[in-house]
């Protein structure tokens, strides 16, 4: 059986906590988790923290899009935390650049965001 990433619920706001490098199949399998979660309990907002990852390829980079963009979709604005320089530059690097992925340095920060929507995107 594949891990699966626990997705926790704060208000309008669902927490997913990467702590493991991520494998194709566990991406695969959070994007459909995460996208019935939001459907099944109205969420406005998607936080994934990403401190724990030292290092993302190509695919994980293209997956977090593709999780920003189907959260979108489903009426809710996704927030990536917790990015490591190393990660940054990574990505940078492969050409992604993640449009449309709003990104904060750490919770607080990505929870602000999502409590005023209408703030920059990138940095906070």
């Amino acid at each position: 059986m594949t891990e699966r990433i626990p997705i926790l619920r704060i208000g309008e706001v669902l927490l997913v906590s990467v702590q493991f490098d991520l494998e194709d199949e566990i991406v695969m399998n959070l994007q459909e988790d995460l996208a019935a979660e939001i459907v099944e309990g109205s969420a406005r907002g998607v936080i994934i923290d990403i401190t724990a990852l030292e290092i993302v390829d190509s695919f994980v980079g293209r997956m977090l899009a593709t999780i920003a963009d189907v959260s979108r979709l489903l009426d809710a604005e996704t927030v990536v935390v917790g990015m490591r320089p190393a990660v940054a530059i990574t990505l940078v690097e492969l050409g992604l650049s993640l449009g449309g992925v709003t990104t904060a340095l750490d919770l607080e920060k990505g929870l602000a965001r999502l409590r005023h929507p209408g703030s920059s995107p990138g940095r906070a």
